[in-house]
């Protein structure tokens, strides 16, 4: 079989996301990254959480800023609220799946904190809690989302960011999320210590 024309057809699919996507989320990638370096410059944390895949790419965004992206520097504090099971599955149990993010955002998110909250195929109940959570806590949120994603944009407010793809094909909003946390650790880098020469 030949595969060819179907590995082209992706690449070619995602390069054209790619190209349609820099102008329109250019200014609230910059202003998510402004938002998150000035809360870690006040010592403060970010705090970030997605479903299935989503919780992966919240993962690499806390790893990137706990470990290093491509330079070495210190460590920035940043963690994944999906990560361990075994608190997941105890608040699913007691409390229901809506409640997973928002009740450990109530017990480990402060004022000036960020919550960054990934949604890359519909919006989760969960997530829209979390962001409300955030917001009782007094932190500010950076919401990466998707064109399905119409009820994030109401629960912004004016010191958050919203970054959404312009796609309803989640393999290519995926793939711009991605592209879109490696830049915004670049940013952060860049804007904490100086010095970033991307190639």
């Amino acid at each position: 079989m030949d595969y060819y024309q179907i590995i082209s057809d992706s690449f070619q699919s995602t390069i054209e996301t790619i190209a349609a996507s820099v102008d329109t989320i250019a200014e609230p990638l910059g202003r998510a990254s402004e938002i998150m370096a000035r809360a870690l410059l006040e010592d403060r944390k970010i705090i970030a959480c997605g479903n299935g895949v989503d919780g992966a790419l919240a993962q690499l965004f806390t790893s990137n800023l706990l470990s290093r992206l491509e330079h070495d520097r210190p460590a920035l504090p940043a963690l994944a609220l999906n990560s361990d099971g075994t608190i997941l599955t105890a608040i699913a149990h007691a409390g229901g799946l809506s409640d997973i993010y928002a009740r450990q955002l109530r017990a480990l998110g402060q004022a000036g904190d960020v919550l960054l909250c990934i949604s890359s195929d519909g919006e989760a109940n969960n997530l829209l809690q979390a962001v409300q959570a955030a917001h009782e806590r007094g932190m500010a949120v950076v919401a990466l989302s998707n064109a399905t994603d119409g009820e994030f944009g109401t629960l912004l407010g004016p010191g958050d960011a919203g970054i959404c793809i312009d796609s309803v094909r989640r393999p290519r909003v995926v793939e711009l999320h991605t592209m879109t946390i490696q830049c915004l650790c670049q940013l952060i880098e860049h804007s904490l210590f100086g010095g970033y020469h991307g190639e």
